[in-house]
C-alpha cells in the first residue's frame, strides 16, 4: 500500500521570528524560482534572517532573502543573490493577509523553508512583534519547561 502524502523536508528555519514574533496563523506558498535558485536551495545555500514579505498589488513578494549561488552556476545567467521573488499563494489568503496586515497591524514573516515532494514551499506567518517583557516571558517559559522535564526524567529513574 503506497503513502499517497509527499515526503515534507524541511531546509531551513527561520529561529529568529519565533524569538522577535508571536505567531498568530501560518500560510504554506510556493515560490517563483530559477533554474540555479532551486539547485542553490537544495544545497541549503539560502538565508531568510533579514527577509521579510510585503502585500503589493494582490501579490505577496518575498524580499531579502538571500541564495547563495553555487560556483558551477553558469556565468551568463547573472545571478542576483537577494532579487525579489514573487510568492504564490490562493487569493483567499492574499485577501486575509491584507485584511490583517492593513486593519489589524500584523506583519508578514518567513518562517522556514521545505520540499514537499519535489517543490520547494515556503512557510510565512502572520505575526505581531513581541515588547521587551513578553520576550522575557516566553524565555521565563522556555527555561521553565526545561526544567519540569529534567524533574520529571530524574523521577522516572
Amino acid at each position: 500500500m503506497q503513502n499517497s502524502q509527499p515526503k515534507i523536508i524541511e531546509l531551513i528555519k527561520n529561529k529568529k521570528v519565533y524569538h522577535e514574533y508571536m505567531i498568530e496563523d501560518k500560510y504554506d506558498a510556493g515560490i517563483a524560482l530559477e533554474g540555479w535558485e532551486v539547485k542553490a536551495i537544495r544545497k541549503h545555500r539560502i538565508n531568510l534572517q533579514d527577509s521579510h514579505v510585503v502585500v503589493r498589488n494582490h501579490e505577496c513578494f518575498l524580499i531579502g532573502a538571500h541564495i547563495t549561488p553555487l560556483p558551477t552556476t553558469a556565468s551568463y545567467s547573472n545571478p542576483d543573490p537577494t532579487r525579489t521573488r514573487k510568492l504564490l499563494l490562493t487569493r483567499k489568503e492574499i485577501n486575509k493577509l491584507i485584511g490583517a496586515v492593513q486593519r489589524k497591524g500584523f506583519t508578514v514573516v518567513p518562517c522556514k523553508l521545505f520540499l514537499k515532494g519535489n517543490l520547494i514551499k515556503i512557510q510565512i506567518a502572520l505575526a505581531k512583534g513581541k515588547k521587551l517583557h513578553d520576550k522575557r516571558q516566553s524565555e521565563k517559559e522556555k527555561t521553565w519547561k526545561k526544567e519540569q522535564q529534567r524533574h520529571l526524567k530524574n523521577q522516572i529513574k
